[in-house]
């Protein structure tokens, strides 16, 4: 997710990527993987998405998937919400 500004016109406006296979695991069904990605375009573009973010300490994940530990340099950069 990244913040892009909106010329001076309101709000800063969040683009919302999902990595390649983010919902391999979804065992939903399209329609309603669908919906969940509406939603939290939905949620990106309220601002309630940012609203609700919480700082989570990734040290006390024991599970964390290496992949991961490795994105998040990149997924934290500019961030001021710590």
């Amino acid at each position: 997710m990244s913040e892009q500004d909106n010329n001076g016109k309101g709000p800063k406006v969040w683009k919302i990527e999902f990595a390649p296979g983010a919902f391999d695991d979804f065992e939903g069904t399209q329609e309603e993987l669908n919906e969940l990605v509406a939603r939290i375009r939905e949620m990106a573009a309220s601002g309630e998405l940012a609203e609700r973010a919480v700082p989570v300490d990734v040290d006390e994940f024991e599970d964390i998937d290496e992949e991961v530990l490795e994105l998040l340099p990149i997924l934290t950069a500019g961030n001021t919400r710590h």
